[in-house]
This record gives C-alpha cells, structure tokens and sequence, in this order.
C-alpha cells in the first residue's frame, strides 16, 4: 500500500457517513424553535447572564453546552446546502426569533439585576477578531463531521463551546439595559 493511499484512507469520511435521511433527521431535528427548546433558550440564557454578571468562566462554559441556537444554525446550513429553500427560510426565521428572544430576555435580566459592574467576561466579548471567525469556522466543519457520522460523536459539546452565539447575545442584552450603543453593537 502507497503512502498516498494510507493518508486518503486515514482521511476518509466516506467509511462511517450515516445515510441521507439520518443526517436529515438529526439536523432538522435539532432546529426546531419551539417546545422545550424555547425553554432551555431561556434557561441557558440567564445562566449565561448569571455567569458574565459573576464573571464565571465555568458557568458562561454551562450555558454554551445547554444552548440550543447551534441546532438552529444547522438546520439553516443544511437547507442552504441541499436547496430546501423552505427549511432554509423556517431556519432562518426560526434563529432570528431565537436571537430576538435571546437579546431581550438578557436586557430584562440586566436591567433586574444589581450588578452593573462591565467584567472581564462582558468586555472579552466587545472585541471580535478575525481569530474568532476563524474558530466558528473550524468548530462548524468540526460539527458538521460529527453530526455526519453513523456512531454519535463526542464533538459535539466542544464545537458548541467553541462556536456559542449565547454569551455574546447576552452581552448585547448588557450593553442594550446600559444603554451602551457602541459596546453594544461590538458584542452584537
């Protein structure tokens, strides 16, 4: 066996693709706005907000694992890829929905809570760089493979902590109760 057929059969994806409909299922699945999915948006959101008003890494990284926005993005990738326009577009309004939804539960948060103090967990999410698109872009190819497999994959959790949309939106929600424009349209 050639070196060059060892590394393409080390690479391969085609050994343990699951089938079409399978892919399909666990995608549009996962990107259902509505049930329990809304609730855990909520619950992930003030655990979030809790975690960047106490400046809690380990409680910020909780809220990105319970974050169900991740299964709105794949079902929206999805659509786009297979031209299911339909999906596409219920996806599409279905993750700006959650966004909304998102954005002002944590403005209520922040405009409750007490604690008004900018921390470091706040501000780390004002400053957006090239670096952080690359990451959501490794952690969505990374996912995609996972999601893609017949076994489950263990992926899945560090791709949702590496891409998660929650922490920033709750930030906007900070900046948008402090009326802070400008930090606000940074987080956002």
């Amino acid at each position: 066996m050639k070196i060059k057929e060892i590394i393409r059969e080390a690479f391969s994806l085609r050994n343990d693709t699951a089938s079409h409909d399978t892919i399909k299922t666990r995608l549009v699945d996962d990107g259902q706005g509505t049930g329990s999915n809304m609730s855990i948006l909520i619950l992930a959101m003030l655990v979030a907000s809790i975690g960047l008003n106490m400046n809690s890494t380990a409680v910020i990284i909780g809220a990105m694992l319970i974050s169900p926005l991740m299964g709105s993005i794949h079902a929206m990738a999805y659509g786009a890829a297979t031209a299911d326009f339909h999906l596409f577009r219920k996806s599409v309004i279905g993750l700006m929905f959650q966004v909304t939804l998102s954005i002002l539960a944590s403005t209520i948060y922040f405009r409750l809570s007490p604690i008004t103090i900018e921390t470091s967990e706040l501000l780390a999410r004002t400053t957006p760089s090239i670096y952080d698109v690359l990451i959501a872009s490794c952690g969505g190819l990374a996912g995609i493979i996972g999601i893609t497999r017949k076994e489950k994959s263990n992926v899945i959790p560090g791709v949702a902590i590496a891409t998660a949309l929650m922490p920033p939106l709750c930030t906007c929600g900070f900046f948008l109760a402090r009326g802070n424009w400008l930090r606000f349209a940074s987080a956002m």
